[in-house]
């Protein structure tokens, strides 16, 4: 019998792999690209696209450009330095070259707490942050400054002044879903309206998404105001404790050490500073040019490609170790929907052909579930938890969501920088049910508030055995068990 171990909150989990268990591993990363290959890999994208213009026919000598990126979210666990860092300097580099005069760097933070200053300086490298001249913005949603385009499937689109105020429009992010980078960067500079519509039953797949079909109109309805560019890049999944979870004698490593009980021994908060100096490291292994959406789906296949596991039949039942991280930056202790949100919105999204788990099947999450909602990040998670039945309740969740985005309070506090917008627990509450809605039931294994569990419409469980146990009593067979994170591509026939 296999021993893995498994993330579970800021314990290091060990379980007991049946024979007839499916051990879900991802491949091992890919040639990399070094930090410089990545800057020369992004010159060459600007200066070779797949589709469209290079970059040089673009530019307004004497005008202005805006750069579009991303919170570094995904990939779990995030890792400095980042591929990214280097891509966006050779892209500001390259439009001062070409004679742009003023450079526009827009952090496309949608519904994401808006970084402060100092967690900017974090997206770039300190050289690059030591010699831009540049503009730099962050997104804010509820702007009385957004600039209305029309129109979308119904949906009134406004976007960030930086994104029509320009000659020429670039973004430069990670192929990491089809609601992560590329076109979709750009709607998350919209209004509320479009983040909420923003929707996606698979994460790797553009038919199941409004998310992408807004993102691709938008891209359009850009198109006509000013020239776009797309720089996208295929990163390698993070390497974690030299070799987990791709090297078998890293797996046993774990499992055996005599540091793993000790580590349990420790509050909680230390084991979590310990785990977050784990060294890390993020690679890429290419970088593609072109227009936002034609750039991130030649990256995002790439990407599957490479990260990817087959999986030749779908599982009845899935054990997945959920860490101690919001899936959000900054990184703090999860509240109850952000742990869901990384196993039921995340990892059980990340599927291309058919989803990994079959319907009416089981999801076992390793995580205490106890209601902590780190002030003042995530004080509007509490806005799930206000009545018994608001997550489980769809008039009651209407009610809910409608009260906290007319709240100025909270809004306020959003504007401010002091927490997520009053909408964001309500569309990670909407991903977790694109998976919740297939599944019979979910177990929370470990867990440690009842209440907070079976609030949310889950099933409270003593201990990943326990929950293995119930089930096989429901009728469950072949069981994976996902060494994660970092989470990566699950890929049906």
């Amino acid at each position: 019998m296999t021993r893995v171990p498994l993330l579970a909150g800021t314990r290091v989990a060990v379980v007991e792999v049946p024979d007839d268990g499916v051990i879900l591993r991802p491949p091992p990363p890919r040639d990399e690209l070094s930090l410089e290959g990545v800057a020369a890999a992004t010159r060459e994208a600007l200066r070779f696209p797949l589709s469209g213009e290079p970059l040089a026919r673009l530019v307004t000598p004497g005008g202005t450009a805006t750069v579009v990126i991303e919170l570094p979210n995904l990939p779990l666990p995030s890792a400095v330095p980042d591929p990214r860092h280097e891509a966006i300097a050779a892209t500001v580099d390259e439009l001062s070259s070409l004679g742009v005069s003023r450079v526009t760097i827009l952090v496309a933070s949608g519904l994401n707490r808006r970084p402060s200053p100092r967690e900017i300086g974090l997206l770039f490298t300190p050289e690059f942050r030591r010699r831009f001249r540049g503009m730099l913005t962050v997104h804010d949603a509820e702007s009385e400054k957004l600039v209305a385009l029309g129109a979308v499937a119904g949906i009134p689109v406004s976007v960030a002044p930086a994104l029509v105020e320009s000659d020429l429009v670039i973004t430069v992010t990670a192929a990491e879903s089809v609601l992560h980078g590329g076109p979709s960067a750009l709607a998350r500079a919209c209004s509320r309206e479009v983040l909420r519509a923003s929707g996606a039953t698979s994460l790797l797949e553009t038919s199941t998404s409004q998310g992408w079909r807004l993102a691709i109109e938008l891209e359009r309805l850009l198109a006509r105001r000013c020239p776009l560019f797309g720089v996208s890049l295929v990163l390698n999944l993070p390497r974690v404790l030299g070799g987990y979870p791709y090297q078998q004698d890293a797996l046993e490593r774990i499992a055996r050490s005599r540091l793993r009980p000790a580590l349990a021994l420790l509050p909680s908060a230390l084991r979590g500073r310990m785990i977050e100096r784990v060294p890390r490291e993020l690679s890429a292994a290419a970088v593609y040019g072109g227009s936002p959406s034609t750039a991130h789906t030649e990256a995002l296949l790439r990407g599957i490609a490479f990260k990817g596991v087959s999986l030749a039949e779908p599982l009845d039942a899935i054990v997945i170790g959920i860490p101690a991280t919001t899936p959000f930056v900054p990184r703090e202790t999860p509240n109850p929907v952000a742990a869901a949100y990384l196993g039921l919105g995340l990892a059980l999204r990340l599927w291309r052909g058919a989803p990994p788990v079959t319907e009416g099947g089981t999801a076992i999450l390793l995580h205490d579930l106890q209601r902590r909602f780190p002030a003042p990040t995530q004080t509007p998670y509490r806005a799930l938890f206000a009545g018994e039945r608001s997550a489980r309740d769809t008039d009651a969740l209407r009610d809910a969501e409608q009260a906290a985005i007319s709240d100025p309070r909270r809004i306020a506090a959003y504007r401010a920088g002091q927490s997520v917008h009053p909408l964001e627990p309500f569309l990670a509450w909407s991903a977790c049910d694109a998976a919740v809605s297939r599944l019979g039931s979910v177990l929370i294994a470990g867990c440690r508030d009842a209440p907070s569990a079976r609030q949310l419409g889950f099933v409270p469980v003593h201990g990943v055995g326990a929950a293995l146990s119930m089930a096989r009593a429901g009728g469950a067979r072949r069981i994976g068990f996902l060494l994660s994170p970092p989470y990566f591509p699950l890929l049906g026939a």
